[in-house]
């Protein structure tokens, strides 16, 4: 429980088992948001939470009474269970995992209240163990014992059947009962009860048994088939070690869980460990194969200073990491909790669906009620045959498939997503990617790393190229400039020695200066150096349209010249032309000078419009939103403005807080590549989508017009049901595997080119 004194309500939250499907999800939130004192109340199906706020006159004991009464489990953050799957006191918590009950996809409004349910359980438990299965093995017991007695004594094989048909409709009548006192008068259970009990009222005792067999059959189908999708989700989870070397007084090695890591600890982390939370490495150098999290499959050398996260592994050496987020604050928590999240929004197509879905439920019990009295009534038919054939029509006309054929997709296709390195804040935002025609980039750190490095040398004359890197790093030690940290760095990466400098300075914008070995030398600006009347060499004009920095290193004379550049992520040209193949259209939307635009552009094989402030950037987001959706990539933190102004905003290196707070969805494998996925796994989910509205839409339309005709029996009318709810909700596991579409290889940073390369 939080208290919120700015409106003097509470917020509580339960973990709420057995829930399946849309009309789960529907039918608490009804029944819940009826309750005295109840202000508000979220269901998130995929996180089996529910979050509600408490007013005046509030009794937390009334939720959990109602919830029992629909079938469904409540429990608290003790796990101790109240009557009726409650807990008798306390305030309940939130949860950040999942567990492994009935599952299946967070379908927020639907209009069809609740299925059947059996008790949750506890986390963990195998799907044959559950009150659902168990209750489905009872009916299945039921149907066979009236078949095999009916075969010993026919004369009484109605009176086997009624028995069985009663004894199963009981479980379900009193949920149906529930859900209509709850505000959900047109449940499955209703509609199956009534079809049932009509069904034995005109001698079809045997198929009202079969039939309710086969709608808990159905049912149980359904929650093992879902299932797999929130257990995608929990799989996250598993990426973390559950014990952590920590580093305690004079530096002796304690195991403690990973909840009990604080931001500050020193942890050990040995090759082979998983990092057990994100942190900064204080001491070692190893490949880290981030893979797990990132789904980028090649491991990343990080050293002292460099940032990993937790459920990377550490391939090589020991490290020494400063645990900079507590265990629930983590990248691999707040991933969870963002796909969790994520599948609790709807999509424009959902909505619409769920709308539909409204107003089916109760025309189609009108149309059956039509279909039994009109025959009848204006032809003199004959009364037991259209009603069997209204009642089968009660059954068809259950929207279940048809509500869960989107979110199941949405949910799978997020899922599909997160386990790749591919994050999506929800159904609106994975339709909205596959419709983007036009593709904004930033320039620097989205297109190239977002740091120089140098790529040119040119020594004078009896100076070769060891020389000349150890005299700029020497003079440009200490020095926090990128420019200088990327000489520092190739320096380093060559295994060059630095040589000490004395008497170190600067002439602001133009050159900084040291004296080595008695000789003063400079590191500056092509201008400077001409000011100084240093002699340059040819082809500096070459490298500067090529979008380069040149810097000039001179003494009395010139020791030689070094260019620089911001240069393009190793797979930017074949991410944008992963893009093109798309049909995805690319501008680059840069403030740098047109010249290193241009060159950049040129390189990549993008569109280019250069010297743009924030502003510009937004005006032009604006314009070209005006022409269809847009999607704006940029690092999530300078480009904010930008990525809200898009159709959908996409940040780079999703990693950061801000990345993810600025955009709809981030990469956080940083790839630009990555951008193409995104389309590619958007479009996969939609496609998913149509395939599981034409397969729910087309099996009802189907049974209807058999069912009119006399064609469908009442067992094969809940098929109908049941069958295409189990049939969509497969076809949306099938995104669980979706892989990204094969890329050309990343191409090569380019080396270091030397003068006779230049």
């Amino acid at each position: 429980m939080r208290e919120t004194p700015d409106d003097d309500q509470t917020l509580y939250t339960w973990r709420v088992g057995g829930m399946d499907c849309a009309a789960c999800v529907a039918s608490v939130e009804k029944a819940v948001q009826r309750l005295p004192g109840v202000a508000s109340v979220e269901v998130n199906l995929m996180a089996e939470r529910m979050t509600l706020r408490g007013g005046v006159g509030f009794d937390p004991g009334s939720v959990e009474r109602q919830v029992a009464s629909l079938g469904y489990s409540t429990a608290r953050n003790d796990g101790a269970a109240a009557p009726g799957g409650g807990k008798a006191d306390g305030h309940a918590h939130d949860h950040d995992h999942s567990h492994d009950h009935s599952s299946g996809h967070r379908h927020e409004g639907a209009a069809v209240a609740g299925h059947t349910h059996g008790d949750a359980g506890p986390a963990g438990q195998p799907w044959w163990a559950t009150g659902k299965a168990r209750l489905t093995f009872l009916l299945g017991g039921l149907v066979g014992a009236a078949f095999a007695l009916s075969q010993v004594a026919p004369a009484l094989q109605y009176w086997f059947y009624l028995a069985a048909a009663l004894v199963a409709l009981a479980p379900f009548g009193r949920r149906a009962i529930a859900l209509a006192r709850a505000g959900s008068p047109f449940s499955i259970e209703t509609l199956m009860c009534v079809a049932a009990l009509g069904a034995i009222a005109i001698g079809a005792a045997e198929e009202a048994a079969v039939v309710v067999f086969l709608f808990a059959l159905g049912e149980l189908l359904e929650g093992v088939a879902a299932g797999r999708a929130r257990a995608g989700i929990r799989a996250l989870g598993k990426l973390l070690p559950r014990q952590a070397r920590r580093e305690g007084v004079g530096g002796a090695i304690e195991e403690v869980a990973i909840e009990r890591l604080a931001v500050g600890d020193v942890v050990q982390v040995r090759p082979g460990d998983r990092l057990p939370g994100d942190g900064v490495i204080l001491e070692g150098q190893s490949a880290i194969d981030e893979s797990p999290v990132t789904g980028e499959s090649v491991p990343v050398a990080r050293g002292v200073g460099d940032a990993v996260v937790a459920g990377s592994i550490n391939t090589d050496g020991v490290l020494r990491v400063r645990v900079t987020r507590r265990a629930a604050d983590n990248t691999i928590a707040r991933i969870m909790r963002m796909v969790e999240e994520a599948a609790a929004s709807r999509a424009p197509t959902q909505r619409f669906i769920e709308r539909f879905a409204e107003i089916w439920t109760p025309g189609a019990m009108a149309v059956a009620a039509v279909v039994i009295l009109a025959p009848p009534l204006l032809f003199g038919a004959e009364w037991g045959v259209w009603i069997y054939r209204g009642l089968a029509l009660l059954l068809v006309a259950c929207p279940c498939a048809l509500v869960i054929s989107v979110p199941a997709a949405m949910a799978s296709g997020l899922s599909a997503g997160a386990r790749r390195g591919l994050l999506i804040k929800g159904g609106a935002a994975l339709e909205a990617i596959g419709a983007a025609r036009m593709a904004a980039f930033d320039k620097t750190g989205t297109l190239t790393a977002g740091h120089p490095v140098v790529t040119d040398l040119l020594p004078a004359a009896g100076v070769d190229e060891a020389e000349l890197l150890a005299q700029a790093a020497a003079v440009e030690q200490g020095s926090a400039h990128p420019l200088a940290r990327a000489i520092l760095a190739e320096a380093a990466r060559r295994g060059i020695a630095v040589p000490a400098a004395e008497a170190g300075g600067a002439a602001a914008g133009k050159a900084v200066f040291a004296t080595l070995q008695g000789r003063r030398i400079a590191v500056g600006s092509p201008r400077w150096a001409e000011e100084e009347g240093v002699a340059l060499p040819p082809g500096l004009a070459a490298l500067e349209d090529a979008g380069k920095t040149v810097v000039v290193v001179a003494g009395a004379e010139l020791v030689g010249v070094i260019a620089l550049r911001d240069e393009p992520r190793p797979d930017a040209a074949s991410g944008l032309a992963a893009l093109r193949a798309l049909g995805v259209r690319s501008v680059m939307l840069t403030g740098d000078n047109a010249r290193t635009g241009r060159a950049i552009g040129a390189a990549l094989g993008i569109e280019v419009q250069a010297e743009l402030l924030p502003e510009d950037k937004l005006r032009e987001i604006t314009r070209l939103r005006g022409l269809g959706p847009v999607a704006m990539v940029g690092d999530g933190i300078n480009d904010a403005p930008s990525l809200a102004a898009a159709t959908v905003g996409i940040a780079m290196d999703g990693g950061t807080d801000v990345a993810l707070e600025a955009a709809d969805a981030a990469l956080l494998n940083g790839r630009v590549g990555g951008v193409a996925d995104l389309v590619a796994l958007s479009r996969a989910t939609l496609g998913n989508v149509r395939q599981n509205v034409a397969i729910a839409v087309g099996l009802k339309l189907l049974f209807v017009l058999t069912t009119v005709t006399g064609a469908t029996t009442l067992w094969m009318a809940i098929l109908a049901d049941t069958g295409a709810t189990v049939l969509v909700t497969l076809n949306a596991l099938r995104l669980l595997g979706w892989q990204p579409p094969r890329q050309s290889p990343p191409r090569q940073s380019s080396p270091v080119r030397s003068a006779e390369h230049t």
